[in-house]
């Protein structure tokens, strides 16, 4: 059984990504004044590109859409804790997510801080030739199902812990 291709992002590689997106916000001209993150997938590179970019201003807005390897819920949902808008009132945004896949919670995302807002714009590590919302930035398009360095490890859990131990009693370290 071969195994499937993926794109696989390495901590490395993230660290240089994110460099380069940055690079495109800022050679286009846009100077956004705070940096919100779609969480999950979205937290860490919404926060290297705040670092990279001097935004000190950052926010976050839950959603969940994907409830497994390339299963969604039939739509995305905002999950608590909601973002204070009235702190996004008039400010020049910038919204982050790992990818840009479907394009529906970038949609969701972008249509609800617009509402506060008219200048946000989405910048995106990856973007999928299939999505419906084009990102403003993007690092690198793909097809490819993504592994990225923060989520393609198992969840640790008190089951996965204590089988780790056991391996380590029985074999020596992992």
């Amino acid at each position: 059984m071969s195994e499937i291709k993926r794109e696989v992002l390495t901590w490395e590689r993230f660290g240089a990504a994110t460099r380069e997106l940055a690079r495109s916000v800022v050679d286009s001209g846009y100077e956004p004044e705070m940096v919100i993150a779609i969480a999950r997938g979205g937290l860490i590179p919404a926060g290297a590109l705040a670092y990279a970019i001097g935004i000190k201003a950052a926010g976050t807005l839950n959603v969940e859409f994907y409830s497994d390897i390339e299963e969604t819920l039939p739509d995305p949902v905002v999950l608590e804790p909601l973002l204070d808008t009235d702190a996004v009132i008039g400010k020049r945004l910038l919204v982050v997510d790992d990818v840009a896949d479907s394009g529906r919670t970038l949609e969701l995302v972008l249509g609800l801080l617009r509402r506060h807002t008219p200048e946000v714009r989405s910048a995106v590590l990856y973007t999928k030739p299939r999505t419906i919302v084009r990102p403003d930035y993007s690092w690198q398009e793909t097809d490819l199902w993504i592994n990225f360095p923060w989520s393609s490890q198992p969840v640790i859990t008190p089951r996965t812990i204590s089988t780790t131990a056991a391996r380590i009693a029985t074999s020596g370290p992992v």
